[in-house]
């Protein structure tokens, strides 16, 4: 297990010379193998297909495909960013170099800038990482070019990778508590969701992050709820979970904000050292989850 100092250390580095994270519709270029990835939203012509890739490894969404796939192409012959048809699932998956160190993030706007605290967290566990999703969505919220996240799964607004990673996130919450779904909608999309991943990996280990706030007493209402009730789906559902609903206050991060809901680079990097060290804790950083998921390490 690395120590907090380790983490310390690994995550001022990244501040210090920027975190290279891809935002949602990016892949690494293939002078960079090791960064991380993110999905692409796809248009019915690319279904099967290799997406264009420009400069700097960015895919236009709606781009033309350079190279068709067929039916009986092999995926480990694919590069990276290549977007497969999986015949086992009927579902379009995104080959990554190594799936089995890399950690698939469901998240909104606090995970999806490439400095965001829930992938310092997941990078300095040891993983590198898949993001699906964008800002402003949720279990129930969409934002309007992106639908929640099981209908953007189900409708493939962004793909899963292909293979079988060692640990799924969810995160979020936040704009479902700021657009007023209620319980029972949250509840029956998140247990929806956790169905439909279960199903695609089912040898993957799943972990719930909630909602951050700040704490119930010191005003963080609805998002403070909502954290505490993706715990009782957690709980429910058998997985683990990391409440995040008193963090700003509990770790002193309320003047680290860069608005009402959102942190600033140095509060990212600093709840990025706090998450890290929970995965480690809980036995899900890479050196637990990984050897878990591969019995020949």
């Amino acid at each position: 297990m690395r120590t907090a100092s380790a983490l310390s250390r690994f995550v001022a580095t990244m501040v210090a010379v920027g975190v290279t994270l891809g935002g949602c519709g990016q892949y690494p270029s293939s002078s960079a193998p090791d960064a991380d990835y993110s999905a692409v939203p796809l248009t019915a012509n690319q279904v099967g297909s290799v997406p264009a890739i420009g400069a700097g490894g960015a895919v236009a969404a709606g781009s033309a495909a350079t190279t068709r796939i067929g039916p009986d192409v092999d995926p480990a012959g694919l590069p990276a960013g290549s977007v497969y048809r999986n015949p086992a699932n009927g579902r379009n998956e995104v080959i990554v170099k190594d799936t089995s160190s890399t950690a698939v993030l469901i998240g909104d706007s606090q995970s999806e800038p490439s400095y965001g605290w829930p992938r310092q967290g997941l990078a300095a566990a040891g993983y590198k990482v898949f993001f699906c999703g964008r800002g402003g969505t949720g279990f129930v919220a969409s934002n309007g070019q992106t639908g929640n996240y099981i209908d953007a799964l189900q409708r493939g607004d962004w793909n899963l990778p292909y293979g079988t990673p060692p640990l799924v996130v969810i995160e979020g919450g936040g704009n479902d508590a700021g657009r007023g779904a209620s319980d029972a909608q949250i509840v029956a999309n998140a247990d929806r969701l956790i169905a439909s991943i279960r199903q695609r990996y089912p040898a993957a280990r799943l972990l719930m992050v909630g909602t951050l706030a700040r704490g119930a007493q010191y005003g963080g209402g609805r998002r403070t709820e909502v954290d505490a009730l993706l715990g009782r789906v957690a709980d429910r559902q058998g997985l683990p979970f990391v409440s995040a609903g008193d963090w700003l206050t509990r770790y002193d991060l309320t003047g680290s904000m860069a608005d009402g809901v959102h942190l600033n680079k140095q509060g990212h990097a600093a709840l990025g050292v706090i998450f890290g060290q929970r995965l480690e804790s809980m036995a899900l950083d890479y050196r637990a989850t990984g050897t878990a998921s591969d019995p020949s390490r």
